[in-house]
């Protein structure tokens, strides 16, 4: 069963937001009335998404959902009343997934949030992918510079001081831009 945190300011309203959840077969951990100090209710909760209903979202707030996004994802479908273009961007940009600009609808409110786990998904697998390639490309950048040393400290070519690299790697089964850290360390050290 997903679990949801619901915030939302108004107590007739959230409660209403509330029922259409438990109808739709969500547990619903917790119903707070503002997003102050939401970082550590999710971290406590730890729920598997988070649902805003908001006239507004308030600078605070999307802070507050910035923080998430970056130390504990989670998807969040966000209901407003607001259709400000630039509102609409800070939360989207704050990691909101679905901003539903026309207030609370409990008859799309399934489908929405299978919206919001897709795309939080799919933006999760962007993250992944773009943080795996900055790790090769700063891999190879070690690995080139590690490469220059040996060069120069043993007067050898670019394919034998990979060589070297590659064997004292797999001597002492490590990978190879950790050898070369080390190395590039080393030299550093002794510099």
């Amino acid at each position: 069963m997903l679990t949801v945190l619901l915030v939302d300011d108004l107590l007739d309203r959230r409660e209403s937001v509330r029922q259409a959840l438990l109808a739709e077969g969500y547990d619903v951990v917790a119903c707070l009335d503002s997003a102050f100090d939401l970082r550590a209710q999710v971290e406590r909760l730890r729920p598997d998404a988070i649902l805003i209903d908001s006239d507004a979202p308030d600078r605070d707030t999307l802070e507050g959902l910035a923080v998430i996004h970056r130390d504990l994802p989670r998807p969040v479908l966000m209901f407003s009343r607001d259709d400000d273009s630039d509102t609409i961007r800070a939360a989207m940009t704050a990691g909101v997934a679905v901003y539903v600009a026309d207030g609370f609808a409990p008859g799309r409110l399934a489908s929405l949030m299978k919206i919001a786990r897709a795309r939080f998904e799919a933006h999760q697998e962007v993250c992944r992918a773009r943080d795996d390639a900055n790790r090769k490309l700063a891999d190879r950048v070690v690995i080139e510079r590690a490469k220059g040393v040996l060069m120069k400290i043993h007067g050898t070519d670019e394919e034998s001081a990979y060589a070297m690299l590659r064997k004292n790697a797999m001597d002492h089964k490590r990978r190879l831009a950790d050898v070369a850290r080390d190395l590039l360390n080393s030299v550093r050290l002794l510099g």
